[in-house]
């Protein structure tokens, strides 16, 4: 069937009572029930999926950016019709927003197939949300344009600018050091978060929004424009008018999103000193393409890749200023000389031709020309050894160089709970020169990974003055956060990964120069070590998503996805 003759509008997908005659006359009867005329109901349709949700502060101005880009969709001659999915808010999940990305992915999928629509915008903006609504829509595969909620503005406290929420964490720390008193940390607590949008610093959200928009997902400069400025409202309409350009062609996700896009992706994740978070969702986004997020490949292009962006938590600007210094064109055109200039975008133009045409000007105390970095080398490294040997992800740009090169001996904490239960205890046996492990965090724990590898200071320590510490876990890290910590060590301990036999006492050597992480423990013993170990405790009986997750999620090198919605399993 051709282009032409392929159903479009209300037409298409039709619900199959044995009859497509009477299919297509109640479909439209229905739908006149909801005020529309024969003529719009004629016209080709654009979906608007959308995650609003009380329970969800990013997206607290999502109702007018809908809005915005439904004036778009008329404008360009068709019908959007929105439609709600899953909502991702971040600090409102338990035990971790991680754990419910794949069934919002799910919901994306299936209600892009399902439903009558010719294209699809995506309209998201908090952490777990833009990658979940990546996934979904790559495994359509209908033509898609992704549109994010923009970041907060700053707020101000005594003159200072601050930012959620490597400003939170900041005056956390300074809290639990006896610095600040309790009625000051109330005070912050109304300034660091004052508008809508997501964490105003290069944190996850800020990262999958740069990472889709170098992707060609999403119009050129939108990843970074403030969620309260006009401008990201024009941005909406004109995304509705680039969806509608975007029927009937081959723009596809699977189209735009090539193994050469990934890398530039990659490219710029390490150029902006993006979210560790962000490795995981890539990983996940290329499993659904049957392709592979390479760690070792990761390191080849850190090496290569300086970090050009001067974006807290590592450095001093926030994503407001950013948007205005030039926006992610402006890091892509230092890096041109790096990226696969001819990979496609949603708007049909490469990303060759996306750079050429973007205003030259550029704020160099935010976006740093190449030759003048502010580091020489990407903001992430992959740890390869016998403590992870499928991986682990250091967030070298946001970490104390005096601790690149460390061994040290280990106080291990088994989970989460006995983390809270003892890290400000007085009598803890810890020093600033230990290692604090975390164990049973990563994705086939209880816990389902969430965003504990920042594991804290123990209070004692904080007091005497101690900033930053070597702490290691199969835990996340928020991309809002610093300090010296190796994540997402692979296999997880409650996969029975050689983290499960680490005890205290241990000695943990880490090396960035070479990569490696390594536990300096005689093999003989690893091995009386796991023979001895007890099956884990079952838990309470699972059910439900619940059951689900816990039997097909997958490793952080695959992106925690789960098995059955890769690529390569579906074509099994």
């Amino acid at each position: 069937m051709s282009d032409e003759a392929k159903p479009r509008g209300l037409r298409r997908g039709l619900t199959n009572y044995g009859d497509f005659g009477f299919s297509g006359y109640l479909r439209r009867s229905f739908a006149s029930s909801m005020g529309y005329s024969r003529e719009m109901l004629e016209r080709p349709i654009v979906g608007i999926c959308h995650s609003e949700s009380g329970f969800n502060n990013c997206h607290r101005a999502m109702p007018e950016l809908v809005e915005a880009v439904k004036r778009g969709v008329l404008a360009a001659g068709a019908l959007p019709i929105e439609f709600p999915t899953v909502s991702l808010g971040e600090v409102f999940l338990v035990p971790t927003s991680l754990k419910f990305r794949n069934l919002m992915s799910m919901d994306v999928e299936e209600m892009i197939r399902a439903q009558p629509m010719d294209a699809v915008v995506l309209v998201g903006g908090c952490d777990k949300t833009v990658p979940a609504q990546l996934m979904g829509a790559v495994s359509a595969d209908l033509p898609a344009i992704q549109l994010v909620t923009g970041p907060m503005s700053t707020g101000r406290y005594h003159g200072e600018r601050l930012g959620a929420c490597t400003d939170c964490r900041r005056f956390w720390a300074r809290y639990r050091a006896g610095e600040i008193d309790d009625v000051e940390i109330a005070e912050v607590e109304q300034r660091l978060a004052t508008t809508a949008g997501t964490c105003a610093v290069m944190g996850t959200a800020s990262t999958m929004a740069s990472i889709a928009e170098a992707l060609g997902m999403m119009p050129a400069g939108s990843a970074a424009v403030p969620a309260v400025d006009a401008l990201r409202l024009r941005l909406a309409e004109e995304t509705g008018r680039m969806a509608v350009g975007l029927i009937g062609s081959d723009l596809t996700p699977s189209h735009i999103i090539t193994e050469q896009a990934l890398e530039n992706a990659v490219r710029v994740l390490l150029a902006i000193g993006g979210s560790t978070n962000a490795v995981i969702h890539l990983a996940a986004i290329a499993g659904r393409l049957g392709l592979q997020l390479d760690l070792k490949r990761l390191n080849v292009l850190s090496d290569t890749t300086p970090v050009l962006v001067d974006l807290k938590p590592t450095g001093a600007f926030y994503m407001e200023d950013l948007a205005a210094a030039g926006g992610i064109p402006a890091v892509m055109r230092e890096l041109r000389h790096l990226l696969n200039l001819d990979c496609l975008t949603v708007t049909g133009e490469t990303i060759g031709e996306r750079i050429e045409r973007w205003d030259p000007w550029v704020d160099r105390a935010v976006v740093r020309a190449r030759d003048q970095p502010v580091q020489d080398e990407g903001g992430l490294v992959a740890l390869f050894g016998n403590l992870a040997p499928n991986g682990a992800i250091l967030k070298r740009s946001a970490a104390d160089p005096k601790l690149f090169e460390k061994e040290g001996r280990c106080v291990v904490f088994s989970s989460l709970d006995d983390l809270a239960n003892r890290i400000d205890d007085p009598d803890l046996d810890v020093h600033a020169d230990d290692i604090l492990v975390l164990k049973n965090a990563g994705p086939r724990s209880e816990s389902c990974m969430p965003e504990a590898g920042y594991l804290p200071i123990p209070k004692k320590l904080a007091r005497a003055g101690v900033k930053d510490m070597l702490r290691i876990s199969d835990a996340r890290m928020s991309g809002t956060a610093f300090g010296t910590i190796v994540l997402h060590v692979s296999p997880d301990a409650a996969s029975g990964g050689p983290l499960s036999f680490v005890e205290t006492g241990d000695v943990i050597a880490l090396s960035v120069r070479d990569r490696s992480i390594e536990l300096r423990v005689a093999p003989d013993e690893l091995q009386r070590r796991k023979a001895g170990t007890a099956p884990a405790a079952a838990g309470p009986a699972k059910r439900g998503y619940d059951w689900l997750h816990s039997e097909f999620v997958t490793q952080a090198e695959f992106g925690c996805d789960f098995r059955f919605l890769m690529k390569d399993a579906a074509d099994r």
